[in-house]
This record gives structure tokens, C-alpha cells and sequence, in this order.
């Protein structure tokens, strides 16, 4: 029989293991999110997926903003984070850490997701963009690559922590660091 687990059958890090605990190696860089309620929900996928990090630039919101807390469920407290006023700075930051960046938009010579392979021990940041604007072209000209979510219907956009979510499943089917 299929019984949901309970909590104290999952086996959960508490905050202080998961500080100390190895690192799915990617940072998400968000490029001026409008949302609490999006940036806390890419704060509990992050968490999820026990990523090194979010970089919150221009005017994303900033733990313990209301709707932020409402969505991440306390995964603030677990998820490193840091804030930039300019999203570049984020981007040279994440390099001068090891990371190779890339922007997740739709773009000229861009790969699809599906066509995507990380090197064997890279080091990823992917900058996310804006709800409106998506990535802004002068962080997208600072990435190595951009990065599509191959769409099929009439819209042309998932919804800023969807896209996340999907990113950082398919990098971690692709990564598999913690099997």
C-alpha cells in the first residue's frame, strides 16, 4: 500500500546539518524579481535540491520581507543568500567563486535545456530574470551560454520559480550529486 510518509519518517536535515552538509553545486541568480512570493518559492526549491546559494539583485525583495517567508516555509534560514544592488556584480561574483554563469531566456543561439550538458564537475549559476522583462540583456552579454526552457503552447513564459524548479531538476538529473 501507498501511505504518505510522515514527517519524522523523512529522514529531513534540520537547518544547522543542511549548513554543514554537502552542496548541489549551483547558485540561482535572481535578476530583479518583482515577487516575494516567487523569490520564496525559488528559496524552498532551493532548499530542496540543498543548492550553494541565491543571489537577490536590484529590486528582489530581501528575507524577512512577508510574502517572501510565506512561500520559502523557513528555508531562509537554511539556503545561503546575499544581496547585490546590480545583477552584474552578482555575475562577476559567482565567477570569481568558480562558477560558470548562464541566463535562462529565449535568445538567439540559445540551447535548449533538454540539449544542455554540464562539464563533468562545473560549477553552475543560472541568472533567472525578471517577471516582465526576463533577463536583462547586459547580464545576459556577461553569461556563457543562455540556457532555453523548450515551450509548445500559445504563452511564452513559465512563471519565474516554475522555470527555476524545472532548471534545477533537469541540472540535478544531469548532476546527480547526492546518489
Amino acid at each position: 500500500m501507498n501511505r504518505k510518509l510522515r514527517p519524522d519518517e523523512m529522514m529531513r536535515l534540520d537547518a544547522d546539518a543542511f549548513k554543514g552538509s554537502d552542496k548541489f553545486e549551483v547558485l540561482i541568480i535572481l535578476d530583479n524579481i518583482r515577487s516575494g512570493n516567487n523569490i520564496g518559492s525559488v528559496f524552498r526549491t532551493g532548499d530542496a535540491l540543498r543548492i550553494s546559494g541565491i543571489l537577490l539583485c536590484g529590486i528582489s525583495a530581501q528575507p524577512p520581507q512577508k510574502d517572501i517567508q510565506k512561500t520559502a516555509l523557513g528555508s531562509t534560514e537554511s539556503v545561503p543568500w546575499n544581496y547585490f544592488e546590480h545583477t552584474i556584480d552578482a555575475i562577476n561574483f559567482a565567477k570569481k567563486e568558480g562558477f560558470t554563469v548562464y541566463a535562462i531566456e529565449q535568445a538567439h543561439s540559445s540551447i535548449f535545456l533538454d540539449r544542455f550538458f554540464p562539464k563533468k564537475g562545473e560549477k553552475i549559476a543560472i541568472v533567472m530574470g525578471n517577471e516582465v522583462r526576463g533577463v536583462a540583456q547586459e547580464a545576459i552579454d556577461q553569461c556563457s551560454a543562455v540556457i532555453e526552457i523548450p515551450q509548445f503552447g500559445t504563452k511564452h513564459s513559465f512563471n519565474i520559480s516554475v522555470s527555476t524548479g524545472i532548471v534545477l531538476w533537469d541540472l540535478y538529473t544531469k548532476m546527480t550529486p547526492f546518489n
